[in-house]
């Protein structure tokens, strides 16, 4: 099974926080090219990489940012 961002809540979110994906990456520990990866569905978030998510964006649970999609 694998996870996947739902992009347009993540960036209503940072929209609402006035941040940027750019931001969000940088407090997640990875590059902006990943992230960007990461929203446009070609990567998939570790599990680690969800949690970390999860606390910076804080309010929000599993299933607010991401879905889960078959193999």
């Amino acid at each position: 099974m694998k996870v996947k961002l739902k992009a347009q809540a993540i960036n209503r979110i940072l929209a609402k926080k006035n941040m940027s994906q750019n931001w969000l990456a940088q407090r997640i520990g990875t590059s902006s090219g990943y992230m960007s990866q990461m929203m446009a569905g070609s990567r998939h978030p570790s599990p680690q990489m969800r949690r970390k998510i999860l606390e910076v964006l804080q309010d929000c649970e599993f299933d607010d940012l991401f879905t889960l999609q078959g193999r």
